[in-house]
């Protein structure tokens, strides 16, 4: 046996050698790499440096007899590595730690990770398989996916994970590839596989490209048999071997050989690649020039197994070229067999030397050298966490692939012009898709007991979405639409009432079960079934983000690989994690503290609470109830009373939009407006200074004192129980009063004196506003806001009186009235002006949910623009948002609330001087800063069961959340 230093001078001329090409296994220490690996590799005997070529399976759902077998097998034979398989990570890590403890040199651990660690192990993160990833042309998007896999990997102790798959899918029956593969264009396997392969390097984890030379065009299961590639050389380079070059120039740590019939590689029709020597020692490493670990596929396999042609298996494999043999037969006997030919010498210590210093290098570039053990305390939580949902979400938005957009109908705008039916296909789960949808629009799930009957029904919509839901189990699921399936695709497609769009979020394939798509208007490949695919895939119909995705095979005649219509995004909110705009989740909890204080400390029964910041919302909940004694817990869709965020969500956005026209100006003044008021002391009031509360107006007017009798209730003179002629406004449940108080009122405005000239909020100008407005347009103010703003943002739960299209039970209650009404004010309007008013104030009326108010500060937020729609230009939305008088300590703006002059106001102090917002007395709140990104909205109904609780107010509440929101940003 050579000397120590002798063989540690061939060692250092072997990395010097391979260095100036990449070797793909020498680290940044190669020194100290030579150094550790010649010093374990002299302290071996002969037995332990023949039993580093074996790696075994361990399957930790077997329990513990495979421990003790498998701890066995490290103590005799001395394993080189387990590859793990079935089973979960909290046991595996303990094993882990136990066969690493009874092994005197580390064990190099794997796993078939693809998609990670679920491929293989329950309570781990499934990201997107490769077919999803080969739709995405974002480099640094597959990079991240690769990364948080490596390092799921690395957290749990494995070493090398087998992959990425570098299979050219160009046969749509391959039983065992399909969704495996990146696609059937070799240059973008190529690239999908190295971007993968580089993220995983980032998080130390060595990869193997698979399946050499090339799985994809094969139509039997080498597990079951051996597949044949009857293809010639110049073929072979061109498609299935073409990915491994641009790898091994990139640092492929290891290349798994499968067992494949290729005669034009082998010079034989029998025997495997597996066991070929032309293959692997004469293309892989000598023409390709592969300096990493060779890894055979699993040795027990029918593909190999089957092969009569040598006497034992592992010990071809090895002669061919293999450095580790993955799942030998019969560990005893190949060992056996080892050593026997390693004393008659025909395994010589300089072919045993390479490949067991190869296995050396790679484990101290693993960090074997320098092993610890797995930490199993927080292992499940650290395997699933926010960041790998925002790399899918990021996958998923990069993937999503439109092939058809007939008379643009995606992303959808004109939200006002469609009513819109979503139809499920497939046995799947469908409901993430559908609910997320709902969130952009009122979509109406529709079945039928027949083809026929749901086409009747569908003939009230004028568009159809059509959900092809197919399992997210596997990438190897079977996926096929049955012929009732199809017709219903194709005759709901050719549907003359209304537009379709079809989603199938299956494998590329199945789209070839449709003869054609002539009917379908919208078409999107989806790829897969998860969560949050079908979150991303409602957003993308909507224009949350641009779609860019490319069909990586071809699915059907229509749609070759490469596939892919590109569509802008139309700014309308998106949804995702806090992380995904800089917040840390963790301090955006205190938020969940404050608003459980709120509820414990009786300031509200309930509550939505909502944060978006850059259009993504972040963080949105429903809190409490309805009522205190009540059952009804507060929904996300649950209608509040806006109060005077009518002001700046309604009224305030029309006329931003007539001053924009012409029909108003800021300057012009209520005698102008109104020539009734010519006389009065209001005539001079301008519109600036009314809408910048500091034109003299008092803060309110109790109109409806008047309309009490001796006893302080509705005054039969005012008053009737039902509708009657001349008494048709309903400010309550069976409480009408007469039509002609409206000139009364306004006879009333018209009476005031004007207050001392400082800052004094008021309500009063709003009434002149909505009267100016009506009539400018000859319509009343709630369908003008409709029709201008409410229906074609999609916020289609914001409207006056909301009781003319939701339940009862959908709105939350506002008061138990006792002072004017004498009931429990719900689905009225709170505001007894308001109400006075047919329930359309132009300070008070609104009635909507969190997420609506959200749409409308996000317009505001980007300059007028939302959903595809320029609702008000830039510049309005700048002028409005100005404080023109701030130097005479009045802080607001034009309509628009802004932050405090000095110590105390209407923020929480840590907003922006360009930030703006409103507050209302049924206890809601919005605000957004444009120099964050940042929008907040509370809506509350503290005002139940009584107006007197001043609670909330009083404790600063909602700005105390505010300050929770931005102490939570960290990026």
């Amino acid at each position: 046996m050579r000397s120590k230093g002798v063989i540690f001078l061939f060692f250092l001329l072997f990395i010097s050698k391979t260095h100036a090409q990449y070797h793909p296994l020498v680290t940044a220490d190669s020194t100290a790499q030579a150094q550790w690996v010649e010093a374990t590799y002299e302290a071996m005997s002969p037995e332990e440096r023949i039993g580093q070529l074996f790696m075994v399976m361990v399957a930790t759902s077997q329990g513990p007899a495979v421990q003790e077998r498998v701890t066995e097998w490290i103590s005799n034979y001395h394993l080189g590595g387990v590859i793990f398989s079935l089973g979960g990570p909290v046991r595996q890590a303990r094993m882990t730690n136990a066969f690493q403890e009874a092994s005197r040199t580390p064990l190099l651990v794997a796993m078939d990770a693809e998609w990670g660690l679920a491929m293989r192990l329950d309570s781990t993160y499934a990201f997107p398989w490769n077919t999803t990833l080969g739709a995405i042309r974002d480099s640094a998007v597959i990079e991240r996916i690769g990364y948080r896999i490596g390092q799921h990997a690395a957290r749990l102790g494995v070493h090398i994970n087998f992959a990425p798959v570098a299979d050219i899918n160009t046969n749509p029956a391959n039983p065992i590839i399909g969704n495996r593969s990146f696609g059937e264009d070799p240059a973008r396997v190529a690239r999908q596989a190295g971007y993968l392969m580089q993220g995983m390097h980032r998080a130390g984890i060595l990869t193997s490209g698979k399946h050499f030379p090339g799985h994809g065009d094969t139509a039997v299961d080498s597990h079951k048999a051996l597949p044949q590639l009857p293809y010639n050389r110049q073929r072979l380079d061109s498609i299935e071997m073409s990915p491994y070059e641009p790898l091994i120039a990139k640092g492929l740590s290891s290349v798994m050989v499968a067992h494949l019939n290729v005669p034009s590689l082998t010079g034989s029709q029998e025997l495997p690649t597996s066991l070929s020597g032309e293959v692997i020692r004469g293309l892989l490493r000598d023409e390709m020039g592969f300096e990493g670990l060779v890894f055979t596929d699993a040795l027990n396999m029918k593909g190999v197994t089957g092969y009569e042609g040598v006497v034992n298996t592992s010990l071809a494999a090895f002669l061919a070229g293999n450095d580790m043999l993955l799942l030998p037969e019969n560990l005893e006997a190949d060992h056996a067999a080892f050593l026997e030919a390693y004393r008659t010498g025909i395994i010589t210590e300089e072919r045993l030397g390479e490949s067991v210093r190869r296995i050396l290098m790679a484990k101290y570039k693993a960090g074997l050298h320098n092993l610890q053990p797995v930490d199993v305390d927080g292992l499940v939580e650290e395997l699933n966490t926010p960041e790998d949902d925002l790399a899918y979400e990021q996958a998923m938005e990069s993937a999503l692939t439109v092939l058809k957009n007939q008379v643009s109908i995606m992303g959808m705008r004109n939200l006002e012009n469609k009513k819109i039916a979503y139809v499920k296909i497939g046995e799947a789960p469908h409901e993430p898709f559908l609910e997320r949808m709902r969130l952009y629009a009122d979509i109406d799930e529709v079945g039928g007991t027949s083809l026929e009957d749901l086409k009747t029904r569908l003939a009230d919509y004028n568009l159809v979405i059509l959900g092809v839901h197919k399992s997210n189990e596997s990438p190897w699921k079977k996926h096929e639409l049955s012929p009732e399936d199809v017709r219903r695709i194709q005759e709901i497609g050719n549907l003359r009432t209304s537009n379709s769009i079809a989603v199938f979020f299956s494998r590329p394939y199945m789209l070839g079960d449709v003869p054609d798509y002539d009917g379908v208007d919208g078409l999107v490949m989806a790829y897969q079934n998860s969560k949050i695919t079908q979150e991303t895939a409602a957003e993308l119909l909507f224009g949350v983000f641009p779609a860019r995705g490319r069909l990586p095979v071809t699915a059907h005649p229509e749609f070759p690989a490469g596939s892919g219509l590109d569509l802008p995004a139309l700014g309308r909110l998106g949804y995702s994690l806090p992380e995904r705009e800089g917040f840390d989740r963790t301090r955006l909890a205190r938020v969940d503290t404050l608003m459980q204080h709120g509820l414990d400390s009786l300031m509200f029964p309930g509550a939505q609470v909502l944060v978006a910041r850059n259009g993504q919302v972040v963080f949105h909940k429903a809190y409490g109830k309805h009522t205190y004694d009540g059952d009804r817990e507060v929904q996300l869709t649950d209608l509040y009373d806006l109060a005077s965020l009518t002001k700046i969500l309604g009224t305030l956005p029309v006329l931003m939009e007539m001053e924009e026209t012409g029909k108003i100006r800021l300057n012009a003044t209520f005698s102008e407006l109104l020539p009734e008021y010519a006389d009065t002391e209001l005539e001079d009031v301008t519109v600036l200074k009314a809408l910048s509360h500091y034109g003299r107006l008092p803060s309110w007017i109790a109109f409806y004192l008047d309309t009490l009798d001796k006893q302080r209730r509705p005054s039969r003179d005012f008053y009737r129980n039902s509708p009657q002629e001349g008494f048709s406004i309903q400010v309550a449940e069976s409480l009408y009063l007469t039509n002609a108080y409206t000139d009364s009122i306004y006879n009333r405005i018209g009476r005031q004196e004007l207050k001392s000239n400082r800052y004094r909020y008021s309500d009063v100008a709003y009434y002149v506003f909505k009267k100016y407005i009506e009539e400018q347009y000859g319509r009343r103010l709630d369908a003008i806001a409709g029709e201008f703003l409410f229906r074609p943002l999609g916020a289609s739960h914001t409207l006056y009186n909301p009781l003319e299209r939701f339940e009862k039970a959908d709105i939350v209650p506002t008061e138990e009235d006792n002072y004017y009404r004498y009931q429990r004010v719900q689905g009225f309007v709170h505001d007894m002006g308001a109400a006075m008013q047919d329930g359309v104030g132009g300070h008070a009326g609104l009635f909507s949910n969190a997420n609506d108010v959200a749409k409308i500060m996000q317009m505001y937020l980007q300059g007028g623009y939302y959903g595809g729609t320029r609702f008000l230009e830039a510049r309005t939305v700048e002028k409005f948002n100005k404080c023109y008088f701030c130097n005479n300590d009045v802080r607001r703006g034009v309509g628009f609330d802004k932050p405090q002059l000095e110590d105390k106001g209407p923020t929480c102090g840590c907003v922006s001087r360009r930030s703006f917002g409103h507050s209302g007395f049924t206890g809601t709140y919005t605000w957004a800063d444009p120099d964050t990104g940042i929008l907040y909205v509370f809506l509350s109904n503290r005002t139940y069961p009584s107006s007197s609780n001043t609670l909330l107010v009083r404790s600063g509440l909602r700005t105390r959340i505010q300050q929770a929101i931005y102490d939570s940003i960290i990026n």
